[in-house]
């Protein structure tokens, strides 16, 4: 395999790198990258692997794009709503680089397809937004024996490192139990900051560099963490657990993660042509209620154990929050206190 004239000019100023050179992107060229996720992180994961000149690309995603990504999803435009993520990506990272090849997965990744898929790459990056799908990485990261590169976000600090690596430290060594369900809000409830992703993402994106091109010290072991307030960066090292045996995908992660089980929807349309039929319950904060709210009655998440006896209870109930996360919570709460009527999550979104 050689580098064409065309590839050489792309790729000038990594050929005069000494630790790069031509060895070095001929490397490149002949890895195989499986990206796990093409939102706030995957999108400068892909950006910058694709400007670098991996070979071989995979993506996989089921997502559409939406108003709310594009704050830190720098690769979609008012054009791309409504369309699925991996349409619209492609089409910029051609024209990013010609020279690479993409393979396109529209699907969520799942016990069924993890392992089939891991099989082919060489490294798997971790740009997920859920703790199930995390798991499920590693695990199926284990039984290929193939390195994940893992990056996440919360708020205003991220996450990166480097899990079975050379038969390394995984993920499940450094948390071996996921966090309660309630424990942690997603970004559409807590928010998060857009430039946080390119950071975050373009630091996974150098560790795969660095792991394909055998220079560096790779971030096998430890755990950067990275805070945009004050740019204070820590360090943290952990070991190989002795206790964790993966030997196959017979798990349901989303209970492993208490992840609540799915519960009917309703969309605010369908809504306001049969008020009548429903009891509304606001379980969003004060201050969100006070900017905009449909009606009902309003007791904050926090607040529900301790009101469930003031709930309406002489109609089926709709329950709403911004995205539908809270309302889920919720609802799991009423089944558990055995609430009689039909329980409906919204989302304002």
């Amino acid at each position: 395999m050689k580098l064409t004239k065309e590839e050489q000019q792309h790729y000038d100023r990594h050929l005069i790198l000494d630790e790069i050179s031509v060895d070095g992107q001929l490397k490149l060229k002949k890895s195989k990258v499986l990206v796990i996720g093409a939102g706030g992180l995957g999108c400068p994961v892909l950006q910058y692997l694709t400007a670098a000149g991996v070979g071989t690309i995979g993506i996989v995603d089921d997502d559409i794009v939406t108003k709310s990504n594009l704050q830190r999803q720098i690769l979609y435009t008012y054009d791309d709503l409504g369309v699925l993520k991996t349409d619209a990506i492609i089409k910029r990272l051609h024209g990013l680089n010609p020279f690479v090849n993409f393979k396109i997965y529209s699907i969520r990744l799942s016990k069924e397809n993890a392992i089939n898929l891991f099989r082919e790459y060489d490294i798997v990056v971790d740009a997920s937004d859920n703790f199930p799908t995390r798991y499920l990485v590693n695990d199926a990261a284990i039984l290929t024996n193939k390195p994940v590169v893992f990056g996440s976000i919360f708020k205003f600090e991220g996450h990166v490192s480097v899990f079975n690596y050379k038969n390394g430290p995984t993920y499940r060594c450094l948390f071996p139990k996921p966090p309660k369900s309630n424990h942690v809000p997603n970004c559409s409830e807590i928010g998060v900051l857009g430039v946080l992703s390119g950071i975050i993402g373009c630091l996974q994106a150098n560790e795969v560099i660095k792991i394909i091109c055998s220079i560096g010290t790779v971030l096998t072991g430890k755990l950067l963490t990275f805070n945009a307030l004050n740019m204070q960066q820590l360090l943290f090292s952990f070991k190989k657990s002795t206790t964790i045996n993966i030997t196959n995908l017979d798990i349901d992660y989303d209970v492993f993660c208490e992840v609540p089980k799915t519960v009917k929807k309703i969309t605010l349309e369908h809504l306001k042509t049969s008020l009548d039929t429903y009891n509304l319950l606001d379980v969003r904060e004060h201050w969100e209620r006070k900017e905009h709210h449909i009606g009902g009655q309003h007791i904050p998440l926090g607040e529900l154990n301790n009101n469930i006896g003031n709930i309406l209870q002489d109609k089926d109930l709709v329950v709403y929050c911004k995205s539908g996360a809270r309302s889920t919570i919720a609802i799991k709460t009423l089944t558990q206190y055995g609430f009689k009527k039909q329980l409906i999550s919204l989302s304002l979104l």
